[in-house]
């Protein structure tokens, strides 16, 4: 699949979250030092390269506040300010790290939490204004919260970001959809699906079968649900979709390396943290699934990929499904071949009674970029590209014939 693509989305593993750390991890003596006397600190370069470059990705993709705020940030690192204390010690991190974000998501935390209600008032997640033609107004607040928790804040940025986007559902919908319909003996009565979700994260797609889909002149889904994917599609749904029955997951469970439990106070906090505060769409799709989870067991395994798939077989009238989405790169390569192993024993094993479905929705390079595409592979047929959706999953839209898309490896 050629080497990782840094995805901007906030999609890595995350460990679990404390609203209130005992002990936060020290800045290095000497960073803080330095920032104290007003002397220059360690170079910060690279991290004001990786900030602006994070706040350039939020801006394409819906966030003028994130990107804003990135932007003063970058300054603020070049400045040896507040923000270059809370980044002591990552200056240097790649950018699959996401420092960036984890400084984004640290704020956030601070005003869901009550801790910081001057910046509050500009965070539309927490019922504040921000006016995109006045893009700095919340930054003087932003500044002041970093440097009031600095430990809060420091302690916050060992853990990588994680979103557990809800939207992506669609593509997972979509996929089985299609399925059912090359496996259809009669129409009407689809497999009950066992599925079982790669990198789950806190498990909230694995009720994707509860939400609702709906664009102009479509829907899709139980019409009581709490978590509706508005706009789901750009253009024409795909035909099979548009006359499908509701699918019925009888068994879900997934893996993540470190799962956060989406029903205790610090698994919600998490989710909701790194979400992109002006984006109230994806807080209220969140939300929705929050409640869903509260309801329904959807149990994650704290495992990773190979592990888990081991103990996964094929079942008599039952389609299998192995799904994942936006977590192929953070996979180190031999554990990944170990999962390609074991998805490979899963499509031998498949057949017409007892078969199995791999659905993917993750970045492929296509000429000079990436683009984030839905495949799926129907027991040991070949694969098939079905759909392109935006990072987050909404909206997707099909390819026209002869896209170099459907020739991605």
């Amino acid at each position: 699949m050629g080497p990782p693509v840094t995805i901007v989305t906030g999609a890595t593993p995350v460990t679990a979250v404390t609203t209130a750390p005992a002990v936060a991890t020290p800045a290095p003596p000497a960073a803080l030092a330095a920032l104290e006397n007003g002397d220059p600190a360690v170079p910060h370069d690279h991290a004001v390269a990786m900030f602006h470059h994070q706040a350039d990705s939020c801006a394409a993709l819906g966030s003028p506040l994130s990107a804003a705020l990135l932007r003063r940030a970058a300054e603020d690192l070049a400045a040896d300010g507040p923000c270059a204390a809370a980044i002591a010690g990552h200056e240097d991190a790649p950018g699959p790290d996401a420092i960036a974000l984890r400084l984004l998501g640290a704020a956030h935390a601070l005003v869901l939490s009550g801790l910081a209600p001057d910046l509050a008032a500009h965070y539309p997640s927490a019922g504040g204004h921000f006016d995109p033609a006045d893009p700095d107004a919340p930054w003087p607040a932003f500044r002041e919260a970093v440097a009031a928790h600095l430990p809060f804040v420091r302690e916050w940025l060992t853990r990588p970001p994680q979103t557990n986007e809800v939207g992506r559902a669609n593509l997972l919908l979509t996929g089985l959809a299609w399925a059912q319909r090359r496996l259809a003996a009669t129409p009407g009565t689809p497999f009950p699906v066992r599925l079982r979700e790669l990198g789950s994260s806190a498990g909230l797609n694995l009720l994707a079968d509860r939400f609702r889909c709906t664009a102009p002149g479509f829907s899709y889904g139980p019409p009581d649900s709490p978590v509706v994917l508005a706009d789901a599609w750009q253009g024409e749904p795909p035909a099979w979709l548009r006359d499908a029955p509701l699918q019925r997951v009888a068994d879900r469970r997934g893996c993540d390396p470190t799962p956060i439990d989406p029903r205790s106070a610090d698994g919600s906090l998490a989710l909701r943290s790194y979400l992109w505060a002006d984006q109230l769409p994806r807080v209220q799709r969140l939300n929705g699934a929050l409640a869903l989870a509260a309801e329904t067991a959807a149990p994650v395994e704290a495992t990773g990929a190979a592990a888990f798939l081991r103990d996964v077989e094929t079942a008599e009238g039952a389609l299998t499904v192995v799904w994942h989405s936006v977590m192929r790169q953070y996979v180190p390569a031999e554990e990944w071949r170990r999962t390609e192993d074991e998805l490979a024993r899963l499509a031998a094993a498949s057949d017409p009674s007892a078969p199995f479905l791999h659905l993917a929705f993750e970045p492929r390079r296509v000429g000079a970029g990436h683009r984030f595409l839905l495949t799926a592979r129907l027991g040991t047929d070949p694969e098939v590209t079905l759909a392109e959706a935006r990072p987050h999953g909404l909206p997707a839209w099909t390819l026209e014939q002869g896209d170099p898309a459907l020739l991605a490896p």
